[in-house]
């Protein structure tokens, strides 16, 4: 699959002033300053899409991206890209980090037509607690989920190999099957024909959720 087009569409922090869910929508998210950004950019090929910084906890709304992408001969096929908030940022007010875990969960378990969520996990640190526990939440909630290495590049192979071992590791005390993962370096271009070949792959079962 390739992306054509890929263009910034809208912020809110309200999941129901979203755009009209008649696309596949394919939405981000990571602990803060994970490389979700540069992600983002890495697979549409647009370097100024998603806005990259240091600092964490400078996505703060729900994103939209319209994308744009063929597959082969096949037409042009329009899906929706989201950059969502990073969770666990601890330099933010409590009010202020309970209304972005509101504004998430509401997202995620309300938008229809959310076809998948990626789920960013930095391949240079042993297993994080609050990644692990996001993804059971998700779990909990039914929705479907991936998870994506990130920052390979910035630390050695075996390293990296290691540290995705004893994720699935930890996932295994307590599920029977464990979650899609893709091994990924915005830098190197690492796992881009993957995510997307799979995104393709999502796009070809979706169905546009009825109107109300």
């Amino acid at each position: 699959m390739e992306i054509k087009t890929a263009d910034y569409l809208i912020s809110n922090a309200d999941q129901a002033q979203c755009p009209a869910p008649d696309r596949a929508e394919f939405a981000f998210i990571g602990r803060s300053n994970v490389g979700k950004s540069s992600l983002i950019n890495m697979l549409c090929r647009n370097n100024k899409l998603a806005k990259t910084s240091a600092s964490p906890g400078k996505t703060q709304l729900i994103n939209h991206f319209q994308v744009v992408s063929s597959t082969g001969a096949k037409s042009s096929t329009p899906w929706y890209l989201v950059d969502l908030p990073g969770y666990g940022y601890a330099k933010i007010s409590q009010s202020d980090r309970r209304r972005w875990e509101q504004m998430i969960e509401n997202y995620l378990r309300k938008r229809p037509n959310l076809t998948q969520v990626f789920v960013l996990v930095d391949a240079r640190h042993k297993p994080q607690k609050i990644d692990l526990a996001f993804l059971s939440q998700l779990d909990k909630w039914g929705i479907p989920f991936s998870v994506v290495f990130t920052k390979t590049d910035k630390e050695k192979p075996t390293v990296v190999e290691r540290n995705v071992q004893a994720f699935f590791d930890a996932l295994r005390e307590t599920w029977q099957f464990l979650p899609r993962h893709f091994v990924t370096s915005s830098e190197k271009k690492l796992g881009r024909e993957a995510v997307l070949d799979f995104i393709a792959d999502c796009l070809g079962q979706f169905q546009a959720p009825a109107k109300k």
